[in-house]
């Protein structure tokens, strides 16, 4: 375990400097020859060990940074002549739609360059599609937020391989996606699902409903998504690594009913996760989790057994290794891997010294598993977004325990809807009538607590250094305090945020 948090932590810390400082080989070769020394420290010093994965720590240290160097690619020239003129390309549509109040944000690729189309409402393109697009082509900038934050929209963008923005202009289909097209055949799949589940509840309950099993905000109106965001429950409304999970407990336990070979439970498993990823959209905290589950699939194919703290470090690794920018300029995949770890690692010690005021049980194990996860997200939080919610703790306990009932539920209305509900509508109404209750509950919970006075409010400037002062002090907690084997597997199945 030590050597893989070794190389983990080298890896990632690599990538960390060379993300905030622009510097070239100089820095590497320091670090390599750091990385002799320690290792020849071996040959002579009674702790080999000390020495041995302080070699390896910074080995992996100069990989890192020799790894985002090779991500910091320059702007393709190709189209540097074209910037702030107006354009016209044809591309391909390679994301759904993310439809806005005011327009809609199309991901497209110009031969292999990755764009953002910014169009108005009005335009008609799927995932697949052949198109023609006009605007004014520009790069992405970083801004200011109105707390004073600098956010790097343009490295956030790149890490989604966007590289452009394309506006003040239209877009139009030449030719439809062809039939063998995998990523339109999911799309078609997912709005199939949106277009049942509108069938079997209003607005914006349906679209609650949707955001809960696949993720997305688009129906629920600025108002609402304020609330949920105010009172802490914003997770449950986008693409994380719950829904993920959750899919996975359904997709283990209906496997070892069917009684299958288990490595045949494996490869039937890690399809349906991939097609559960594919379908609601490929994110950095999907994928995260998807691989957290694979390895939970492998072991017990295997019968090995299953460690959520290395299996988080081994899907961070390879994260970091596909693509380096997820890092610093993906706020999601951050948040995903501090509550992640602070459920593996913090929750037994909290649930520790809950169980001086009452027994452990249910309660204190939702206590436990929802505070870990609230502080370990906190100084991400406030340094991104600067917003304290003070309702999160009490809003995410009265929620979260349902939310599995409530996925379930809707996954069933929306297929029903879908099937027999294009048909009967009355069907589809009947399917959805538990879920309205589950969304109306959620809705309630999300208004009630955000309205409530001192609910949240937004901090001044959070300076990075307190981030990583926060996090170096949970670190100190949690190598303090030695918890068992036992209470980490009891742990690993919510470890999933």
């Amino acid at each position: 375990m030590s050597i893989l948090i070794a190389i983990v932590s080298g890896f990632a810390s690599g990538i960390f400097f060379r993300s905030l400082f622009n510097f070239s080989w100089e820095p590497v070769v320091f670090v390599l020859i750091l990385a002799a020394l320690f290792g020849g420290a071996i040959l002579f010093a009674e702790s080999r060990r000390v020495y041995s994965l302080a070699a390896m720590f910074c080995l992996f240290v100069a990989f890192g940074m020799v790894r985002a160097m090779i991500a910091d690619t320059p702007v393709p020239d190709a189209f540097a002549k074209d910037l702030k003129h107006r354009v016209s390309y044809d591309a391909v549509v390679v994301a759904d739609p993310d439809v806005r109040e005011k327009n809609q944000r199309i991901g497209i690729e110009v031969g292999n360059v990755g764009m953002l189309a910014v169009m108005p409402l009005s335009s008609d393109v799927r995932v697949g599609d052949r198109v023609r697009v006009y605007g004014t082509l520009s790069l992405p900038q970083a801004f200011e937020t109105d707390n004073g934050r600098t956010f790097r929209y343009d490295k956030y963008l790149q890490a989604r391989n966007i590289r452009f923005l394309i506006s003040f202009g239209s877009i139009y289909t030449v030719e439809p996606a062809p039939w063998y097209s995998v990523s339109a055949a999911l799309a078609r799949v997912k709005h199939s699902f949106l277009d049942g589940l509108n069938r079997a509840l209003p607005m914006p309950d349906s679209a609650l409903a949707g955001g809960i099993v696949i993720g997305g905000k688009a129906g629920l109106g600025t108002a609402l998504q304020d609330a949920f965001t105010r009172s802490g429950l914003v997770q449950i409304i986008v693409l994380s690594g719950y829904n993920v999970m959750i899919v996975a407990e359904w997709v283990m336990a209906f496997l070892a009913l069917l009684a299958l070979p288990k490595r045949l439970q494996f490869f039937a498993g890690g399809a349906a996760l991939l097609l559960f990823v594919g379908i609601a959209g490929i994110s950095s905290t999907a994928v995260r989790a998807a691989i957290m589950a694979v390895i939970a699939l492998y072991a017990r194919a295997t019968g090995r057994s299953y460690a959520a703290s290395r299996a988080l470090l081994f899907a961070v690794l390879l994260m970091l290794i596909w693509n380096p920018l997820y890092l610093i300029f993906d706020p999601g995949f951050g948040l995903s891997v501090a509550a992640t770890a602070g459920i593996i690692w913090l929750a037994p010690i909290i649930e520790r010294r809950l169980q001086r005021f009452w027994k452990a049980g249910f309660w204190a194990n939702a206590v436990a598993t929802t505070l870990a996860a609230q502080i370990s997200v906190l100084p991400l939080l406030l340094y991104n977004i600067g917003l304290l919610s003070l309702v999160a703790l009490p809003a995410n306990l009265l929620v979260n325990p349902l939310v599995p009932l409530a996925m379930a539920w809707a996954a069933v209305a929306g297929v029903v809807g879908m099937t027999i509900g294009t048909f009967i509508p009355l069907i589809a109404t009947i399917a959805g009538a538990p879920v309205l209750i589950l969304m109306r509950y959620f809705i309630f919970i999300a208004e009630k607590s955000s309205a409530l006075p001192y609910a949240a409010f937004n901090l001044p400037l959070f300076s990075f250094w307190l981030v990583l002062a926060a996090y170096a002090t949970l670190i100190y907690i949690v190598a303090s305090k030695r918890f068992s084997t036992t209470d980490q597997f009891k742990f690993a199945k919510k470890a999933s945020i």
